[in-house]
């Protein structure tokens, strides 16, 4: 809501309900009996304050920013609330006298107004627009922006990204705030997102690059809370036009960008783009009932660890003391059921994204049974052979599928080859232990590690083809076998 669309205090119609108590995690000292005696006299010899008192009580209990002011009439303090009734009541507490935050101006306050707000979000916005604004004397917090967290969307990249940052750039960013709470502004964010559906990684997403194609989305998008441009599932254009409306909301347009939408909505249900009416339909009803989302304080987001391919790259050059960043990848999986119809897959990263032109899959035509080490030395031999015997150029990195055995297995395949291999390393599932060739102990990396995010992501993509290759065999096989019976 705009600024110029609020109503003033005057104009709202005074409520005739009792004065609630405070919030609990509004009591920040014990009402002691010289608290309470220090309370007392501010309300019995200061005119002000006791009228100031008065008037909390008839404040609604919605979210809203208030706006404490001295005997001249100047706004001292701003603060915001999700119920404006409990939360400027607690001034007027014991609680207050002893607060460090308050106790040496609380004997100011003269008179206090408030803003109705449509949501906690639109609070938490609002009071930092007003805090920039005025400048009240007692908002100590924001004296120094550079130390306190800022909103940024990026402007130079095809899809901007909307991040928390306590560093801001100079140039090439949309800048919001400073706010005086990480926390409270981080979980404004996940609010937001529910809605425009942004995209908060720090991947470098070109459009022009169709390899993106074939990039997977981290978990917000298949919750809906993010457009997935790492797949390039929304355009640069549409992209750009949700952030717009993400820009919208933040300057303090909410109803503006509501009517926006109604209008797209009706447009695009006259042109019969049902499905994109629907989806304005469900936003606008988001924005409308943001007051409902749930507390930002105590809002939670899914744990989300996504790829950054080139942090990735890097990680694994230092961590594996390679003598440049790995550019070209591959990854080795084997699939089998019972034994029957054994493949394997060989996956290709280029710069850390899938590279599907250099996928390969193989059928296991000299090992019986269930035998992976053997299956792993057929796939090796036969793969490095030929590009070996072409002079074709080997992978940075080559990285297997399991443990220590399964390692082993592809050194004896080159071994046996009389091929120089690779850098090679294996990826043990369970433990997500990596292994390296000589080494008898595993390396270890945090789940957070961007060179295990990046290795995890190979060798799920390896399992994945390797799998698909196997259903195919086996609806194939399935096929053959119900062919023949009905000859």
């Amino acid at each position: 809501m705009s600024m110029e669309q609020r109503n003033s205090p005057n104009e709202w119609e005074e409520l005739e309900i009792e004065a609630s108590e405070p919030d609990k995690d509004e009591h920040l000292a014990e009402p002691t009996l010289e608290l309470q005696r220090r309370i007392d006299l501010l309300l019995k010899d200061n005119f002000g304050f006791r009228r100031a008192a008065e008037k909390v009580r008839e404040f609604p209990q919605t979210p809203g920013v208030y706006l404490m002011k001295d005997v001249s009439g100047i706004v001292i303090y701003v603060g915001k609330a999700k119920n404006l009734r409990s939360r400027a009541s607690s001034y007027f507490h014991a609680a207050a006298a002893e607060e460090i935050r308050t106790a040496e101006w609380i004997h100011e306050i003269a008179d206090i107004d408030f803003m109705v707000c449509s949501s906690e979000v639109d609070a938490l916005l609002t009071e930092n627009r007003l805090v920039k604004d005025i400048q009240p004397r007692h908002n100590k917090d924001l004296k120094d922006d550079k130390t306190f967290p800022y909103l940024m969307i990026t402007t130079h990249e095809d899809f901007p990204r909307v991040e928390v940052t306590r560093t801001p750039k100079d140039k090439g960013a949309k800048l919001y705030g400073p706010f005086t709470s990480a926390g409270q502004l981080r979980g404004a964010l996940q609010v937001m997102q529910r809605i425009f559906k942004f995209r908060t990684c720090s991947l470098d997403i070109e459009e022009t690059d169709p390899r993106w194609k074939w990039f997977r989305p981290c978990l917000l998008a298949s919750i809906q809370q993010c457009t997935a441009p790492c797949n390039l599932r929304i355009s640069k254009a549409d992209y750009k036009r949700d952030i717009k409306r993400l820009q919208t909301f933040l300057e303090g347009g909410s109803e503006k960008l509501l009517i926006q939408m109604k209008s797209e909505m009706q447009d695009a249900s006259a042109k019969l783009e049902f499905e994109k009416a629907a989806r304005l339909r469900d936003e606008i009803r988001l924005i409308e009932n943001l007051g409902d989302r749930g507390d930002i304080d105590v809002h939670a987001q899914p744990e989300v660890f996504y790829v950054d391919p080139k942090k990735g790259m890097r990680a694994l050059q230092r961590i594996l003391k390679l003598e440049k960043e790995p550019r070209v990848i591959e990854g080795v999986d084997i699939a089998h059921l019972g034994g029957d119809d054994t493949v394997a897959s060989l996956v290709q990263f280029l710069d850390g994204l899938p590279f599907k032109q250099g996928y390969r899959r193989f059928k296991i035509q000299g090992v019986d049974g269930v035998d992976d080490f053997r299956s792993i030395h057929e796939v090796i031999s036969r793969r490095f052979r030929r590009l070996s015997d072409e002079q074709d150029a080997f992978p940075d990195l080559l990285m297997i599928d399991g443990g220590k055995g399964q390692l082993n297995a592809a050194l004896a395949a080159f071994r046996d080859q009389e091929i120089e291999p690779p850098f090679m390393v294996s990826l043990a599932k369970r433990e997500e232990e990596i292994y390296l060739p000589g080494d008898r102990e595993p390396i270890r990396l945090g789940r957070e590690s961007f060179a295990l995010r990046l290795l995890q992501y190979v060798r799920d993509e390896a399992h994945r083809f390797a799998q698909h290759y196997h259903h195919i065999l086996r609806q194939k096989s399935t096929f053959e076998q119900q062919f023949r019976k009905g000859d």
